[in-house]
Parts: structure tokens; sequence; C-alpha cells
């Protein structure tokens, strides 16, 4: 069985071999901790870029999909869009991307995705529907924060992942930056699949996916950079998958809310939803965490559409 871990290490590891040219081209920063781990920041102390943020966006995928920007528009407005391809969508986006893992130590806090949650099995209950193990012997995971991780955070990651300190390598992106932007529209597929999964089907069943959302401009703090990244998603993600469910499952799938559309949350900007529930997630209605727009062609010759794409409450958001 592939090992998402494994996969992810051998892009860090051409990163580590070649940091001089990666520092300058990418816009990114490497930094060697105490206890031996590797700190790789994408955001918190430098720049990033575009490419930084699709880097970010495959090791995150351990290297299972393909993530591009291509420029579109929005209603006229120009914007880069990030377009992703993925024929091992279950492992790419639920195994590793999905972020699943709130990384709490002292005052130090993050979302953690990528690879490593299969080794901390963070949660537990994905890697018990998708009936998936991983025993590399060490580990990469992607943490979104605007601070970079000491070696207490390290020792704990580590210790979750049941590997030595040593052998962690992070990757570190603020929401508030052009790599968080990026990353955060690169989970278009991945999004899809979460709804599928919510609503209990089986996503190994999905055999190939690929997704386009716009990237959102960088804001000047993060509750408001997360308002805009999840706008992309929410009213402009949208999403084809092929699948070889059962014709009772497809007939399932044809009935089911699949897009953010069938929220009652749905019509406003993220951010102004989250302020109205007090920053808190859980009063959030979970269909809303869905494409905008979804097309599903299975193997029996059945189709659906869903959705639409919805460019004035994204252009509301960002204040365009």
């Amino acid at each position: 069985m592939l090992s998402v871990n494994e996969l992810a290490y051998s892009l860090v590891e051409d990163m580590l071999d070649y940091r001089e040219d990666y520092e300058e081209e990418y816009r990114v920063a490497f930094h060697r901790l105490e206890n031996g781990a590797w700190v790789l920041d994408f955001g918190v102390n430098v720049k990033g870029s575009f490419s930084a943020g699709v880097l970010f966006s495959e090791v995150c995928m351990a290297g299972l999909a393909e993530v591009e920007i291509r420029t579109d528009s929005v209603n006229d407005a120009p914007l880069p869009f990030v377009d992703v391809r993925t024929d091992n969508p279950a492992l790419a986006c639920i195994a590793s991307q999905k972020a699943g893992w709130q990384i709490k130590v002292g005052d130090y806090f993050a979302m953690g995705s990528g690879p490593a949650r299969a080794l901390a099995l963070k949660p537990k209950k994905t890697y018990e529907m998708l009936e998936y193990e991983d025993d590399a012997e060490y580990a990469v995971i992607a943490l979104e924060s605007n601070r970079l991780p000491d070696e207490k955070v390290i020792d704990y990651i580590a210790k979750e992942c049941d590997v030595e300190s040593e052998d962690i390598y992070v990757l570190v992106a603020p929401t508030a930056s052009i790599v968080g932007s990026v990353q955060i529209s690169a989970r278009v597929v991945e999004t899809a699949l979460y709804r599928l999964a919510e609503l209990g089907f089986d996503v190994r069943k999905v055999l190939s996916g690929c997704g386009r959302a716009p990237v959102a401009p960088v804001m000047k703090d993060n509750l408001r950079a997360m308002g805009v990244t999840n706008d992309c998603l929410l009213y402009y993600g949208s999403v084809f998958l092929y699948s070889d469910f059962s014709s009772e499952e497809f007939s399932e799938i044809e009935k089911s809310p699949l897009t953010s559309d069938s929220s009652s949350s749905y019509g406003k900007p993220f951010y102004e939803i989250f302020k109205e529930v007090n920053y808190d997630f859980y009063r959030i209605d979970k269909s809303l965490f869905s494409p905008a727009k979804i097309v599903i062609s299975n193997l029996d010759g059945r189709f659906v559409e869903k959705g639409r794409l919805n460019g004035e409450v994204l252009l509301k958001s960002f204040e365009i």
C-alpha cells in the first residue's frame, strides 16, 4: 500500500537538497531545530509565492495530485485560479490533505493537515473508513499558523506519530499569505470528497477528480483571510469526479445535498456568517462546507450535476 508520508518526503527531500535555490526562487526559508526536525517557512517570516503555494499543496496531498495556477476572471475581474487533478482522490484528499488535526501545545495553535495525520490517526474514524494504515519512519505535516513551531511542538507531533523528532518535517504558512490563499483553494476536490464522506458515501469509489477555484487576495488578518479563502471554495469552487458507485448508491447521490447552496447559511460571505455565530465553527450548518458546483460521472453511464457558481458573493467577500 502507498505510504503518503514516504511519497511526501520525496518532495521535501528535493527541497532540502536544493534549499538555497528554493529560498531564492520560491521565497521560502528552511530551519533546522535543535531536536533535528526541519521547519520550512512558507509565509510566516517570508513572503512566499505562487510556486511555493503549488508545492505546499502538492506536499499536503502527498504528491498524489497535480496543482497548477492559471489566470481567469470572475464577473470580468481577473483572478488567479488553482487547478487540481488526482487519480487517487481518497488518499490524496482525505487520508492526507484534509485538515483534521488541531495542534495545541502551550500557547501555540495550528491546524494540521498532510500525511502525518495518517500516522497519528487524526481523526481515527477517517482511517477506519478508508481502511488505511501508514507505518513510515518519518512524518510530513503542513501547519496553518502565523507562528513557526518550536521543539516542544515538534516533540508533541513526533510522539503522536510514533517517530523520532529528527524525522519530523513541517511546512508552515499563515492563512493570510500567498501560500495560504493558494493551498486553501487547492482543497477544492477535498471539499467535495469531504461532503460525500459526511453524507455516508464510500469515497474510495471516487476514482479520479479534478477541481478549480479562484485564489483569494491576501488579507490584513487571519480571520478575514479565513473568510475570503473559504468563499473561494463555497461560492466558486467547481469539481468533476469519475466514480464507480453502485446503481443504488448513485440514486442516493442524485438526491443528496452535495453543494454549498443547499445550506441555510448560503448567500453571505463566510466572514459575515462566522461573525454572526460568534466565531464558533460548530454553529455553522455543515452542508455549507461543500463546493459551489459539482459534476459526477459514474462508470455505469449515469451523470449528476448540482450547484452553481456565485461570483457576486465572491467579489463582495473580496471587496471588489
